[in-house]
């Protein structure tokens, strides 16, 4: 798979999506919108990549959002006909980075702002470097705090609270504070960004595929469950992964004293 507005590889059983335009902090256009999209739908499809690596070049930006002059500039003087069509296929990015059934990691290089900030909450772990910050700033320029699935995915990350401040304001803040409350998993020098993620991302990529996926899918249809139903989802779920091939593997692995090798069988 290759892709024209952004770098994709995939490295030990890891997707790297890199957004490369660090001259606009990596903003957004809508041929990255649309590619982007596109390429996660090709990434579930896609067995040989167990994790996904989500970051942006240069040393300032993550992705600081929907280009200023490509994107905001071309929708104005639009109709809400337009703007609706434009404003279902950002969501549907969200989506599909959201859904994506493998664990997702933003490597956050520096700011993730309004389309950026999102982008990383829909990642699964987020990993920031000091000086990164985040701004979730709809309502700084007349729009709702509700954009891109942001209400939804910042307030299961966050808290009610937490969310309701930073969407209500629109306020910049950095990287200390965004772990304090739960924003960001860790922070870790600059040099040490991709490295941190790649380690991870390759621990995940190398684990029981199926359990993986299982793993994630509870993260999500768990939050609406009651104890009695999450109990039965667990006993069915773990039943089909003791049944599984990668469970022998691991199984002879740990008597055997080696590492598995886990197929997703």
């Amino acid at each position: 798979m290759s892709y024209q507005s952004f770098d994709y590889r995939i490295e030990d059983g890891v997707g790297v999506i890199t957004f490369i335009r660090p001259d606009t902090l990596n903003s957004l256009t809508l041929q990255i919108y649309a590619e982007l999209g596109q390429a996660t739908r090709d990434i579930a499809n896609d067995d040989s990549v167990r994790a996904v690596v989500i970051t942006g070049q240069g040393n300032r930006g993550f992705c600081s959002g929907g280009d200023v002059h490509e994107i905001i500039g071309v929708l104005q003087g639009k109709g809400q006909r337009e703007m609706l069509d434009f404003t279902r296929m950002t969501g549907a990015l969200t989506k599909g980075v959201y859904s994506i059934r493998k664990p997702t990691i933003a490597a956050l290089n520096g700011i993730a702002s309004g389309a950026g900030a999102v982008i990383a909450c829909a990642c699964d772990i987020r990993i920031a470097v000091p000086t990164a910050r985040f701004s979730f700033l709809f309502n700084r320029v007349g729009l709702t705090g509700a954009d891109m699935g942001a209400v939804y995915l910042l307030q299961r990350i966050v808290g009610m609270g937490h969310a309701a401040e930073l969407l209500y304001t629109g306020d910049i803040i950095g990287a200390e504070r965004a772990e304090r409350i739960g924003l960001v998993n860790r922070i870790v020098p600059a040099e040490d960004l991709m490295t941190t993620a790649m380690d991870m991302a390759r621990k995940i990529a190398k684990g029981p595929p199926v359990g993986v996926r299982m793993t994630k899918e509870a993260l999500e249809v768990q939050r609406k469950m009651d104890i009695d139903s999450a109990l039965e989802w667990d006993a069915y779920a773990q039943a089909i992964c003791m049944s599984s091939e990668d469970h022998r593997e691991g199984y002879l692995a740990f008597m055997e004293k080696r590492e598995p090798v886990f197929r997703g069988k």
